[in-house]
């Protein structure tokens, strides 16, 4: 089977060399999501509106390749900052509901544009 290019405007356009997801059978990689506005393309401020936006912006990736956000198996969040670690784990739980996803928070000098927060993972559906 070949790869299926995920590709959504309800998310940011890729800023690099790479799809906003891949589909492979049954597996969904998203790329990493920073919280650009997708209709601005601009940084939104401050940390909990960045979490925020890195949420919607990878539901909004979920949801355009037909599957749920309880199909996320495994999350990696990228923090400039790991004193925002509450902060994340506060929003997190407004988006997801037990099981969790695997996941792991770890920090990092920069990411691009100067956010502060990152986010990517892969999904496994029943199809």
């Amino acid at each position: 089977m070949t790869k299926e290019i995920i590709n959504t405007d309800r998310a940011p356009k890729a800023i690099g060399t790479y799809s906003q997801a891949i589909k492979k059978n049954n597996i969904i990689f998203l790329s990493g999501q920073i919280p650009l506005n997708p209709h601005t393309m601009e940084l939104v401020d401050g940390i909990e509106a960045q979490i925020h936006q890195v949420f919607k912006n990878i539901l909004a990736v979920i949801e355009a390749a037909n599957a749920s956000i309880d199909d996320l198996v495994k999350l990696n969040i990228y923090l400039t900052d790991l004193s925002h670690f509450a902060l994340v784990n506060e929003i997190m739980a407004e988006f997801f509901s037990e099981p969790y996803p695997a996941r792991a928070a770890i920090g990092v000098a920069s990411l691009p544009k100067g956010s502060l927060i990152e986010a990517d993972g892969f999904l496994v559906t029943g199809e």
